[in-house]
């Protein structure tokens, strides 16, 4: 547990999307449940609405908008006097301070593989001869089932890598094994978000609610309009064949939002487009996954995370099969859960039985205390020796001397040079929020990003589909 000598810890949160956000807030309240904790947003593509960020539920303050350098300016004190923009040295001022004290006790990387190995060197250099620093945390969303080596070794280097179940924690610890790179710095824990009242399938029996089957659609899940058409037909003819049941339609987000992922053909597009009425007890649902799952007693998806959070909770779960078993769709991560089906299996009433043994791997169905307790002694651990000796320099395995030809491509991305600190010229760097200036900079990066999204959600697929006459 964290030295409850030294009071609540302070803890910081930079995400990149909302489900990160979601994932770093509730980290954050898992391993340090008395902590304060502020909430960062890293400006880009998948910055969330105020809708998306309400439908987190994560009980932290509503982040603050930032770009990656003024993130460090802020975290670091990189810059001494923002001449251009005082209200943004004045608040560094009010964090940082004159003290040797850090900002934060611990910071949580709640990021792509790429931010995060920008943030770590940026944040190296912000550091550098300080004679105390902030803990630094990462992790990952969800499950693991793609560029594996790539994400962990862009993580490397934090303080703490954690790792979500039993199987991630080998797994994670082999790969840096693999490159001789330091592998102590993983940590199992849990997903934060694996909670909620266990499933109660009687509660049909006794004619609270009908038999509710809802499925968790992806943003990038399947990718090509005929698969994701055909995923929904069926949802819709399952709806059919029985109308005794609900059949929900679980959606991400709404169309000109982005998630962690980039939607090209939102499911809501393409129920405008189907053959007919759709049945009365088909719908689609928004809102929080927890609060949907109270009342399901199926949960249908490719490859979503929302697939643990349901086997956590003992709810039937499938993992569909029908365009077969394959990396691309992240679905062969469930080999061996039990879980997979097809819809004709399950309009024909079959119901999966999960794997007790995957399930443990998986870390599933555990005491959410027993799970994070690995965390909370590793934090309370390093914050102990940040404040009595100091922590080492932080240390990736990428530098200019391991990965010459890609690190420096990675923090370019991010204004920053192979030393970590800002580019010349680089368009991001101070931007006051305040006043008639802060007010038209933030419309017209409304303006901005709606523009893009409408270009990547219909401009670029139609242009595909001329391409393909």
């Amino acid at each position: 547990m964290p030295d409850s000598s030294r009071g609540p810890l302070r803890l910081a949160v930079l995400a990149d999307s909302d489900t990160r956000w979601k994932w770093g807030a509730l980290t954050a309240r898992r391993i340090a449940p008395e902590s304060s904790v502020d909430g960062y947003l890293l400006r880009g593509r998948a910055t969330p609405t105020a809708r998306q960020l309400a439908e987190t539920d994560t009980g932290v303050d509503e982040p603050e908008e930032i770009t990656a350098i003024n993130f460090l300016r802020l975290i670091g004190d990189l810059q001494e006097t923002d001449t251009e923009n005082p209200d943004s040295a004045n608040n560094a001022a009010k964090v940082v301070g004159n003290s040797e004290d850090a900002p934060y006790d611990a910071l949580i990387l709640a990021c792509v593989g790429g931010s995060v190995q920008a943030m770590l060197h940026g944040l190296a250099r912000a550091w550098h001869g300080a004679p105390r620093r902030t803990v630094v945390i990462t992790g990952y969303v969800g499950v693991v089932y793609e560029k594996l080596t790539d994400g962990l070794l862009l993580r490397h280097g934090a303080d703490v890598v954690l790792a979500n179940s039993p199987y991630d924690a080998s797994r994670f610890r082999e790969q840096f094994r693999g490159v001789r790179a330091d592998a102590s710095a993983v940590t199992e824990c849990a997903l934060p978000f694996l909670a909620g009242a266990p499933y109660d399938p009687r509660a049909v029996e006794r004619g609270e609610r009908p038999y509710r089957v809802v499925f968790a659609v992806q943003p990038s899940v399947p990718g090509t309009r005929k698969d994701r058409a055909y995923l929904l037909e069926r949802a819709v003819e399952h709806a059919r064949r029985h109308p005794e049941r609900e059949v929900v339609l679980k959606l991400r987000s709404k169309p000109g939002e982005h998630t962690t992922h980039i939607e090209e053909l939102p499911y809501q597009r393409l129920v405008e487009r189907i053959k007919g009425e759709t049945p009365a007890n088909f719908s689609l649902a928004y809102g929080n996954m927890g609060e949907v799952l109270d009342g399901t007693d199926l949960l249908v998806t490719v490859s979503s995370t929302a697939a643990l959070e349901s086997l956590h909770r003992g709810i039937p779960t499938a993992v569909l099969s029908d365009l077969g078993i394959r990396e691309q769709h992240g679905n062969h991560y469930f080999l061996g859960s039990g879980c997979f089906a097809s819809w004709d299996e399950l309009d024909g009433g079959h119901v999966p039985t999960p794997d007790a043994g995957w399930l443990a791997d998986q870390g599933l169905r555990r005491d959410p205390d027993e799970a994070f307790a690995p965390a909370r002694a590793r934090l309370a651990a390093l914050v102990h020796q940040a404040a009595e000796d100091g922590l080492p320099p932080l240390d990736p395995y990428y530098t200019v001397r391991t990965a010459p030809g890609y690190l420096p491509g990675v923090l370019a991305r991010h204004g920053l040079d192979v030393k970590g600190e800002p580019l010349a010229g680089f368009q991001g760097g101070p931007d006051p929020t305040t006043g008639v200036r802060g007010a038209s900079k933030r419309l017209l990066r409304r303006t901005a990003r709606g523009a893009y999204r409408a270009g990547v959600q219909r401009v670029a697929p139609l242009i595909r589909r001329w391409g393909q006459l």
